[in-house]
């Protein structure tokens, strides 16, 4: 008997009671029918999470932040070995509960339009390419090669338009122009859907005035009907029971239960979907309807081998020891050193030398194990922070002096005068680790130290912060500053000599910036989000409107442009060519693509990876189109004095505008395609960045 016939035999046994305890998130057993109770809830945002001992790799924003996503694959399949081992062990020891199980509701794929979002460590930045590649790469990982028998079943979420602010996500109602919608919110989701991705996990707020876990128009009209998607939609955690209690849109829990199913929402993370019982004898739901919903989530767990015998499973004989192993300790490392990022390096403070006698460490993030982690993570036994990274990197190594004072508290202004600080009097060089972590940004409820639910209400460095810097800055002493977080933060271009943004880098976050800073490493991490040179730059964080909000939409000089990240080294674009100059509409399809060459040199010493970018800007545009739009990017290891070209395709959907109403077009006229190392907007060159190259090409 085939898949399709043994799960239509299977409900055919099923009551209805039996039916509606499968659609919720902690499935019951069905013993008679041999069933095994199921609880569908698990996370491995950067490593499985919350289920014990697990490699932690760099969050989600930070891996986008290497523009690699091969590496990101590896990465996946690496946590997808992992949850296999666990879920193998688990059943073995009859343990069936909630984070042992192999649906994961990863990854995130939101677009961080605003960074005063707790919640954007969890994506994948602000670029609709960057995300679908990204994406696409950890589903991959996650999924492994062959759709109908899945190593875990990946979820893209949250569907859709939903970037915070976290203290209204419950009462929400976003409204995007059809533009912004099909233009920025919407790409990632469709890339996602359209390569296989197995779920997908509807919001909470309403979206265009419809709840998203019960959106005609988002669920039925576009997932299901543009998109073809044949997989299973989830709703974010008692999203449904949010319908009557905050949105208001029903009025009791079986009203709620029945618009979402109706709505083609399969599954329910919360509490609702048992009143469905209550929903079928009210004539609210059909069992036709409850019978769609139930093949859809059955049909994930046959994907997924639940039914077959654990001798027979590809993965079966994963166990504990690949948990946490040294191959994938040795690539979380690999991950954090790819994703730092050297914001400033004046006169080639680093990477330090033995020239300095003595270092002090200081700041709060130093020896913070909370500023490796971020959110949604799991348990490493070899947590090293920065401090225990850069103690162990020094050692006697350099004959160097390595002192630490904490200076000053991460959440608020000390208590004590910053007037003494101890051995900075003396340094050499101060190696001051600030910035934030997961008590001030985060999901609602998760960041305690936070007034706004999770988000920020500013994005400059704590003020208590800055002032212990400028006290520093005051003695004359030269300052590495070392910045961690999940968000973009501003801080004053003369605070500091040379600066690191270094992310939640994971367990082995301290080895990896220790490595950067002593030269062992070149950065070559890439900003997967602009960083606005202040607060005041942002539109307001409750319009959903891109108008001014990312590099794409902005209008004002950043303190740093999407895709920037200096390097130890000096890289010249030296051109660019295209394969046509002049290319007619009708000929240019995604199946016949114009190449694009470029030829990079990389100037200096220093053996170093660089991320090509290509942005495609259209000549003429209107007033409401994107400046740029990245339709490509590599990653490429160039040796000092040496140059490669590399060659990329131009397909006709990168030409494509989005009109008022939503629709995609390709319009005639002069476009130009730029080769950068950062997005093409108002950013001055002396930053260290090479002069992109462009080229132009048109359509007819």
């Amino acid at each position: 008997m085939d898949r399709e016939s043994k799960i239509k035999e299977l409900i055919s046994q099923m009551t209805l009671e039996e039916k509606v305890s499968q659609l919720s998130y902690t499935s019951a057993a069905i013993p008679r029918l041999g069933i095994p109770e199921y609880n569908w809830w698990n996370e491995c945002l950067h490593g499985v999470a919350r289920a014990g001992i697990a490699t932690v790799f760099p969050q989600a924003i930070a891996m986008a932040a290497t523009f690699d996503d091969a590496l990101v694959e590896e990465i996946a399949d690496a946590i997808s070995d992992e949850a296999r081992a666990k879920y193998n062990e688990g059943v073995k020891q009859g343990n069936r509960g909630q984070y042992w199980g192999l649906s994961f509701w990863t990854p995130n794929i939101n677009i961080f339009r605003d960074p005063r979002w707790g919640r954007g460590q969890e994506t994948y930045g602000e670029d609709p390419y960057l995300t679908s590649r990204i994406g696409l790469a950890f589903v991959r990982g996650l999924q492994g090669d062959d759709p109908e028998n899945l190593k875990l079943a990946a979820c893209a979420k949250h569907y859709a338009v939903h970037s915070g602010p976290e203290k209204d996500r419950h009462t929400f109602n976003a409204i995007p122009t059809k533009k912004d919608l099909f233009e920025t919110y919407l790409p990632a989701f469709k890339a996602l859907v359209e390569a296989g991705v197995e779920s997908v996990m509807g919001a909470y707020n309403r979206t265009l005035d419809e709840a998203c876990c019960a959106s005609n128009f988002l669920l039925k009209e576009i997932l299901r009907g543009r998109w073809g998607f044949k997989g299973h939609v989830v709703s974010d955690c008692w999203a449904i029971r949010d319908f009557h209690e905050f949105h208001k849109i029903t009025k009791t829990p079986e009203e709620s239960a029945a618009l979402a199913l109706n709505a083609g929402c399969d599954l329910n993370c919360g509490c609702t979907y048992p009143m469905l019982t209550v929903s079928f004898k009210k004539g609210l739901v059909t069992e036709e309807a409850i019978n769609t919903a139930l093949e859809r989530v059955l049909r994930t767990r046959f994907k997924l081998g639940m039914f077959d015998s654990p001798k027979k499973s590809r993965w079966g004989k994963l166990d504990r020891k690949i948990i946490n192993c040294e191959k994938h300790r040795a690539l979380a490392l690999k991950a954090a050193h790819k994703s730092i990022v050297l914001l400033k390096n004046d006169n080639n403070l680093l990477p330090l030398d033995s020239s300095p006698k003595t270092i002090v460490v200081t700041g709060p993030a130093a020896a913070n194990t909370h500023a490796l982690l971020g959110n949604y993570y799991g348990l490493s036994p070899r947590l090293t922070t920065i401090l225990e990274g850069l103690g162990e990197k020094v050692g006697d190594k350099f004959g160097i002096n390595l002192a630490y004072r904490q200076g000053c508290l991460m959440y608020s202004e000390n208590s004590r005068s910053l007037v003494h600080y101890g051995e900075a009097n003396v340094s050499d060089v101060v190696i001051a680790v600030m910035g934030i972590d997961g008590a001030i940004e985060g999901e609602e409820g998760d960041a305690i130290a936070s007034d706004s639910n999770g988000d920020r209400d500013t994005i400059e460095l704590p003020p208590w912060q800055l002032k212990y810097l400028r006290a520093i800055r005051d003695a004359g002493k030269k300052i590495i500053l070392i910045l961690t977080g999940g968000s973009p933060i501003a801080f004053p271009d003369d605070i500091a000599d040379a600066v690191i943004f270094a992310w939640y880098p994971g367990e082995s976050g301290g080895l990896a910036v220790a490595d950067v800073i002593f030269g062992d490493v070149v950065p070559s991490g890439k900003l997967p989000i602009t960083f606005p040179a202040s607060t005041a730059q942002l539109p307001p964080y409750e319009d959903y409107s891109m108008k001014g909000r990312t590099y794409r939409f902005m209008t004002e000089k950043p303190l740093y442009p999407f895709g920037f990240g200096l390097s130890y080294t000096n890289f010249r674009f030296d051109s660019i060519n295209l394969s046509a100059k002049s290319v007619s509409k009708g000929d240019l399809t995604d199946g016949n693509a114009v190449k694009a060459s470029v030829t990079l040199t990389n100037t200096g010493k220093f053996d170093a990876d660089e991320v090509v970018q290509l942005y495609i800007s259209r000549d003429n545009r209107g007033e409401n189109e994107p400046v740029a739009s990245l339709r490509g990017f590599r990653r490429v290891l160039i040796p000092g004095g040496r140059s490669k070209t590399l060659e990329f395709e131009l397909f006709a959907s990168f030409f494509e505008s989005v009109s008022e109403e939503g629709e995609y077009q390709l319009l005639s006229g002069s476009y130009t395609v730029i080769a950068a190392d950062a997005a093409p907007v108002p950013v001055s060159v002396e930053k260290g960045a090479p002069a992109p190259v462009s080229a132009k090409i048109n359509l007819i």
